[in-house]
């Protein structure tokens, strides 16, 4: 058993079936050492989008819950291209996009919950570069969608 996988029982998680994309792009482009991963978005325990807008139809708490789901989509496709999650060197970067109302100023706190996970699963790593922003709509009025990049061991 990898170490990664063994941090993953040790914190009581389970990883979803890497989601499937809707449209034309992949989930994950590999450049030399890097990992690109696109942007995913929250979905219920059927599978189901969450849909609506921060500020209005969830807290700020809420939407860090489901910041945390996308985390585990993405972990789940970096186990999918990757084979085993100790092949992740590092965490470069993270983009967390914020559908929320124009008075919503807790961006930064909404993506810590994508964040937080990673610092949890990859413990010692050292934190990543982010950029939290906020939106004024995102794709079928999902409330998160998160993109990162990630340095892979060869």
């Amino acid at each position: 058993m990898s170490k990664t996988q063994a941090r993953l029982i040790e914190l009581g998680i389970v990883l979803p079936p890497a989601p499937k994309p809707i449209g034309l792009f992949t989930p994950s482009v590999r450049s030399g050492n890097l990992l690109f991963l696109s942007g995913l978005a929250p979905a219920d325990a059927d599978g189901k989008p969450i849909t609506g807008k921060v500020g209005a139809d969830f807290t700020a708490e809420e939407a860090q819950g489901f910041a945390r789901i996308v985390g585990l989509n993405l972990l789940a496709v970096m186990q999918a291209e990757l084979g085993d999650l100790d092949r992740v060197a590092r965490i470069v970067k993270v983009l967390g996009l914020v559908n929320a109302t124009p008075e919503f100023t807790r961006h930064p706190f909404v993506i810590d919950g994508c964040s937080g996970l990673f610092a949890q699963v990859f413990a010692g790593m050292g934190p990543h570069a982010r950029t939290s922003m906020g939106a004024g709509s995102l794709p079928n009025n999902i409330p998160v969608e998160i993109e990162a990049v990630i340095e892979v061991n060869q």
